[in-house]
This record gives structure tokens, sequence and C-alpha cells, in this order.
């Protein structure tokens, strides 16, 4: 929907009863997105002209996935109060919250996965991933995967995640003046691993057996006194390549330099083939562009390209492989002001399927306070900006 209508009536939309939350002045000035990652202001009077005109027509159908706890609570506000009255829209809905993935065996996950993929955009509300203090508390069947890893693996793709820059709200770390986007590649790694305890004592190997050729056995460990822990993950040079192109055309798009970190000088064949393909497309299909644009790319191992981060005043994409992306993404979102504060979305090589979600989870310490009767104050701007 439009931006305007959206993020101008976001404080309106805590109105319900459901939050519980104080009126706020129907003559404030209320912060509005004007693009990804950019804010400016609106008057109150452009909600009421536009709500007084017919819905806007939405062309193509969109796929909607439910959530849990407040973050399911306030995405039914932002529907009722800011969707559904401005917009003439089909809406796909498929409900992860985890009571329904446990009765569907989580068939209802890849369900949605499939739909994201025949029309192409679906927006997410945040889910529980669960633990084992999940598993009893819902009493499930098994401890289902993450729904994001589930759907992430399913469309492929980048997950980029940017900050909501608002000048009033103090940063933490306040030499960042410009946004930092962070790339996070959505495939494989840790999110796709085979992990096991080992009971005892034994040989620990792993094997690959080519098509149409003999097994490869590959020693990993001894272990001699007792048993341990061991994982085995993997990733495809297509989904490296998908994600390589995916940062390059956004770096371009945005004419911000683009760095891609890795542990390379540790695991030298496992991240060396991520920094590869990475400079060898960078060489091929890019660089001329770069350069006509004034922009670079540079490959700097991880813990390097963290500490320059936190001195650097922003301005740059970072490439990241799937954990190390997880976990700088918060780091920024908390460094520009907010976990509430950021966007996220996922974007397949191709550009052509879509799905924006928030960048946090399901803010479970509120919806306790909610469910005991108690007044709760969250902030809904980044599942608001996932609409938009």
């Amino acid at each position: 929907m439009p931006a305007a209508v959206f993020a101008s009536s976001v404080q309106r939309s805590l109105l319900s009863s459901s939050l519980r939350r104080v009126a706020v002045s129907s003559s404030a000035i209320r912060p509005v997105r004007a693009s990804f990652g950019a804010i400016q202001t609106i008057s109150p009077f452009a909600v009421r002209t536009m709500a007084s005109h017919q819905k806007i027509k939405v062309k193509n159908p969109v796929v909607e996935l439910d959530g849990d706890e407040m973050t399911r609570i306030i995405w039914q506000v932002i529907k009722d109060k800011l969707i559904l009255p401005y917009l003439d829209i089909d809406l796909k809905y498929y409900d992860l919250g985890l009571e329904y993935r446990d009765e569907t065996n989580d068939q209802v996950t890849i369900d949605a996965a499939e739909a994201i993929k025949k029309y192409s955009v679906g927006v997410k509300c945040a889910t529980i991933t669960p633990d084992e203090a999940r598993v009893e508390e819902f009493k499930l069947k098994q401890m289902w995967l993450s729904p994001n890893g589930t759907i992430r693996n399913a469309l492929g793709g980048t997950v980029f995640r940017e900050p909501i820059v608002i000048p009033r709200i103090p940063r933490l770390v306040p030499g960042w003046k410009k946004p930092i986007i962070i790339g996070r590649h959505a495939f494989g790694d840790q999110y796709r691993a085979k992990d096991a305890v080992l009971p005892g004592p034994g040989k620990l190997s792993m094997v690959y057996t080519p098509e149409g050729g003999q097994p490869q056995e590959i020693e990993v460990f001894q272990f001699k006194n007792g048993g341990g822990v061991a994982q085995t993950q993997y990733n495809t040079d297509e989904s490296i390549t998908g994600f390589a192109h995916a940062s390059f055309k956004l770096a371009l798009d945005k004419e911000l330099p683009l760095y891609m970190s890795t542990k390379n000088t540790i695991l030298k064949k496992y991240d060396g083939r991520f920094k590869d393909i990475f400079q060898e497309i960078y060489e091929s299909t890019y660089k001329k562009d770069f350069e006509a644009k004034k922009i670079w790319y540079e490959h700097r191992l991880i813990d390097d390209m963290v500490a320059q981060m936190i001195k650097s005043s922003g301005g740059y994409i970072m490439a990241l492989k799937n954990y190390d992306g997880d976990v700088q993404s918060d780091i920024v979102a908390q460094g520009f002001g907010s976990l509430g504060l950021m966007t996220s979305v996922l974007i397949t090589p191709d550009g052509k399927t879509f799905e924006s979600e928030a960048a946090h989870g399901t803010v479970t310490r509120h919806y306790r306070e909610h469910q005991k009767g108690n007044e709760t104050s969250t902030n809904p701007n980044a599942s608001s900006f996932a609409c938009t």
C-alpha cells in the first residue's frame, strides 16, 4: 500500500484495545517512510484525505504468513487498520502460528513457501522457533525447524536488512551517520546442517559419492577419550552465485560500496569458495559498472570487518554468510536504535520473488504481560514496514 498511508497511520494503529495503548494526539506530525531506509513527515490531514478515496486495487495476490505471540496481535491490528481499509487486495493466508505448524506436521510452512514461489510476493509475521522449553509449553510432537529457515531454503536468495534511520532516535553507536545494509546469504551452512551427539570413542568421517563415481571418505576426527559432538554443513555453487549477483545488483542500485566477509584464513576451502566465486563474478560482470559509479567491491576477513564497522560512519553493504549475517544484522539494528527499526527483505537471485518480514522475534515478554491483562507498549514499525 502507499507508504504515506501506511506509515503515517502506524501510531493510530496502536489505539486498538487489544494493545491497550495510550491515545496519541491527532495533531502530531508523524514519521513516514519515503523510501527504503529514509524518513520524512506528513500531516494527519493526508490520512483523512486518502481514507475518503476508494480503495486501491492491488493487481496480484500477496501471500500472508501469520505468526505468534505479541507480533501476531500487532499483525492483526496493522491489517485491520492500515491494510484492508485502503487496499482491495487478495491475501493468500497461511497460519504459521506454532500450534498450527504442529497440527500440520509443519506442512503449512512448506505450502506457504510454495505459494510465495507461485505469487512472487509474501509478507511474514514473526514466528516462534521452538526449543526444548517451547516443546514442553506447547506439547509439540517434535522440535520443528525454524519456519524462516525452511522458507529461505525453499526460495533461495539473499536477506537484505537495512536500519530504519530516524534522526531523533539516539544511536548506541553515535558514529554511524549513514545506513549499513546487511546482505545475509539465506541458504545452507548451520541452518541446514546435520549434527549429532556421539556417545563414545570412534572415528568420525565424511563420505562424498560423486554421481556415477566411487565414494570418497574424508576423516574428520578420532574420538579416543569419550564421545563428543559433530556437525556437517554444506552450500552450493549455485546458491553462492545467486548470493553474489543479488549483492552486486543491490550495491549498484544503492550506489554503495560492497564488502564480502568470511573467515577464509581458517576455512580455506569452505569460505574460500565464497571468496573465489564473488571475485570471479565481480571481475567478469560488475567491475566496470562499479567503477563507473565510483564504488568498489572488497573481500575482508569477518573479524577485521566487524572492527571496521564499529569505527566507520556507515554507508556501505556487507555481504555475509548465513550465521554471520544473522548475528551482525542484530548488532546493526541495535546500534542504530532498536531491533524494531530494521527492515528485512528476502530477494531471489532473479529479482522476481520477494518476501518481507520484521527483523525481530515474537516479543514474548510483552505477550506474557498481555496475557495477564496488563498494558503493553510494543514497537510496531518493523512489522508495519514489512507490508510496505
